[in-house]
């Protein structure tokens, strides 16, 4: 079918109301209703699906397009269905239909009426749709997410391995039209052969998206305080935050709540109602942000997502392209945080432990990349494109400076004769290694592999042993993105010397290489959580704050630790709490203490934030999640009902030593809790009270100290009991 422009153009306003098509769009139709095999490589949101829905509706017979999510085939169908005043115009067949509705489909593309067919490759299987579909006339047939035919896709579906086979039954001489959003050179070599394609015209879209700024951070302890004061500072606008498990799911999306953040939950897990309904709550801006496993976000097509989270690293470039590629598809701002711990690596690695080897070999250099990837200190926008066979000049490139490594450059230093010896090694081993081996031949570390190729005997083993292995593998890297080496496609992973590498060996130029960031499970950046303090504690304030609590304490006539313990001191000069209401949020203090005390500490911290120019990290306090407020209110309930401790505690299951740790963290929050009537069953008269005016006078609480003063005539439970009492009269 030959058309003009003019009547593609007149198509295109007809159906889709569009004036014009975008990038590459076009040319893809026109090759598409030529009959010619076609192969379309597009990012998300880049438009792919109106390059099959248009011919579909302009072409005689029916389009058969294969796609492996049913939620995605749902929305294309009832957006085909809302151009359209005939239902019947599009429509899936998928195993969710029962017998009258798929007689429905069948008569609607035996009449003529159906342009378009959704179906799953597992339907495809069933003989029945495969000898109906074989009578009728079938315009094309579409692969939509393509790369699942690759074992080497992110998303490998071995049902998709058959469909060259099931098209060849239903018709011999069918054009067939390959689209994905995310393919290596590898991948698309797969997807080609694989679908007996490889005459088919490549159409390959930039995999740019200039307007998506990428960031990675360490990944520490305090990560969900980060992440609260990072959508705290992104008010209002809408996110996606990626976690691997659903129980991290729930649990982020609690916190963030309790934060004052509007956030929802979405994970397989949940009924599909509930799913719905978060993802309509998203779509429609009742809720700011998404926590979620990567089962959301197929087929969501919310133009302004302002940012991307991933709480864990993904399992490949591929998936990490296609997550991030969620924010920003109107073209405006998209921030893509990643926070990355090398532990979250090793958790992937051993997932992956019970599966059949080559799926495990696969599976580990995928997430090599994604280690390379967050490890890099060189563009991460070059990075990512050179990962998918684009070239990208990172000075003048569109969105060039969008990134943390080109905001923030680290050091650089000359490694032409580092670069030589690397190319030489590669070159001399005889291009064999990936880059492992070569970075073991380099340092002179022998495995069995080297062994078996007697590489050890060799005169270059060893000639880089002055540098450590993780400089060579960054270097591989650089050089890798340099374009002198590359990764072989047939034999995936293993280095060979491209053309341009051989012309640097005869003629070595100037190679600046940067250095790579190292993470460090100490790597721990001061950031706020409502924990105990950690490295950033201001200890000028600690010690002015004790002051402060000694002279509080005397004019009340009660012990300093009766008003604040030395952890509660240490956390206001980590957080620098400047009203009561905040003070509360301090570790072991609480909204009983914090009133009762809190304002001559509160007004200190402020007058010494002021002196000091301190940026306090004032909204950065993460409230927890309330996980023991149930367990609180049961203890503090069942002592006003005077039951025995031992009681209220084998109730929940818990040893004395373990629920008297609870009782003491209600009292010293500043809640009353009183035990007295379990007191005066353990304890006589003379014993409280020799007991009672120890802790007045006593300059700590420590239990320890108590029991040596007291020449052990007391135990550690009826030293602790007894103070729980006293805390809770003197101080609450």
């Amino acid at each position: 079918m030959s058309l003009n422009e003019t009547d593609l153009q007149n198509a295109l306003k007809k159906y889709f109301g569009f004036g014009q098509f975008r990038g590459l769009q076009e040319e893809v139709i026109k090759s598409i209703l030529e009959q010619k095999n076609t192969f379309v490589i597009m990012p998300t949101g880049g438009g792919k699906s109106l390059c099959y829905q248009l011919p579909a509706l302009m072409c005689e017979g029916t389009a058969i397009v294969v796609s492996p999510l049913i939620a995605l085939m749902k929305n294309q169908v009832d957006a085909i269905r809302s151009i359209s005043s005939q239902d019947g115009i599009a429509h899936v067949l998928n195993s969710s239909l029962n017998k009258s509705e798929v007689k429905k489909v069948k008569d609607d593309i035996i009449n003529g009426v159906t342009k378009l067919l959704y179906v799953a490759p597992e339907s495809l299987t069933k003989e029945e749709y495969v000898d109906f579909l074989k009578s009728q006339k079938i315009s094309f047939l579409a692969v939509d997410e393509a790369h699942c035919i690759s074992e080497w896709g992110h998303d490998f579906r071995p049902e998709y391995r058959n469909l060259r086979t099931i098209i060849k039954r239903i018709g011999e001489d069918i054009p067939i039209i390959g689209l994905t959003a995310t393919a290596t050179p590898k991948v698309q070599e797969d997807i080609l052969k694989n679908l007996g394609m490889s005459n088919a015209k490549t159409f390959k879209a930039s995999f740019n998206r200039p307007n998506l700024f990428y960031e990675i951070r360490p990944k520490t302890k305090n990560v969900d305080a980060d992440i609260i004061r990072f959508v705290k500072q992104n008010h209002g606008k809408s996110g996606i935050v990626y976690c691997l498990s659903r129980k991290r799911v729930e649990e982020l999306a609690q916190t963030l709540e309790v934060n004052g953040v509007k956030a929802v939950p979405y994970h397989a897990g949940l009924d599909a109602k509930t799913r719905a309904r978060h993802q309509d709550m998203f779509l429609m801006e009742d809720t700011d942000v998404v926590v979620a496993t990567i089962a959301f976000g197929m087929g969501i097509d919310k133009p302004d997502v302002r940012f991307v989270i991933h709480h864990d690293i993904p399992k490949s470039i591929e998936s990490y392209y296609q997550e991030t590629g969620r924010a920003g598809r109107d073209g405006g701002e998209g921030h893509c945080l990643a926070y990355y711990a090398y532990k979250d690596i090793e958790k992937l690695e051993k997932f992956m432990s019970g599966k059949p080897v080559a799926e495990q070999e696969i599976g580990h250099a995928l997430l090599q990349e994604v280690v390379a990837f967050a490890e890099t200190s060189i563009s991460r926008r070059k990075f990512i494109l050179h990962y998918f066979g684009e070239e990208f000049d990172e000075i003048n490139g569109e969105g060039a400076d969008m990134d943390d490594n080109v905001r923030n450059p680290k050091k650089k230093h000359e490694a032409k004769d580092e670069v030589k010896l690397l190319l030489e090694v590669v070159k001399q081993t005889g291009e064999i290694y990936k880059s492992k081996e070569v970075v073991n031949t380099l340092i002179g570390k022998s495995n069995a592999l080297i062994l078996s190729h007697k590489t050890d005997k060799q005169s270059f083993f060893g000639s880089g042993n002055s540098k450590e292995d993780k400089y060579w593998m960054a270097l591989i890297r650089q050089v890798l993105v340099a374009g002198y080496l590359k990764k072989d496609i047939e034999t995936y992973g293993v280095i060979k010397v491209t053309k341009q590498g051989l012309e640097f060996i005869d003629n070595p130029v100037s190679f600046m290489m940067t250095e790579d960031h190292v993470y460090n499970e100490t790597n721990d950046d001061t950031i706020i959580t409502a924990t105990k303090s950690g490295g950033g504690t201001d200890d000028r304030l600690v010690g002015m704050l004790k002051d402060l609590r000694k002279a509080v304490a005397k004019k009340i006539g009660v012990p300093p630790f009766v008003v604040f313990q030395d952890p509660s001191l240490e956390d206001m000069a980590l957080k620098y709490p400047v009203s009561v209401e905040e003070l509360g949020n301090v570790h072991g203090v609480g909204e009983g203490k914090a009133k009762k005390y809190g304002k001559a500490f509160v007004e200190f911290i402020a007058k010494y934030v002021e002196e000091n120019d301190i940026v306090r990290p004032d909204d950065f306090v993460v409230k927890s999640t309330g996980a023991n407020s149930g367990l609180k209110l049961y203890i503090i309930q069942n002592v006003d009902r005077k039951l025995p401790l031992n009681d209220i505690a084998s109730a929940k299951g818990m040893e004395m030593p373990e629920f008297i740790k609870e009782m003491e963290a209600i009292v010293y929050s500043g809640t009353k809790l009183n035990i007295t009537y379990w007191i005066d069953e353990i304890l006589d008269e003379d014993q409280q009270e020799e007991i009672h005016d120890y802790f007045l006078e006593a300059e700590n609480d420590k239990i320890d100290i108590a029991i040596e003063e007291f020449d052990g005539d007391y135990d550690d439970e009826e030293l602790r009991l007894y103070r729980i009492k006293f805390i809770s009269d003197v101080a609450n």
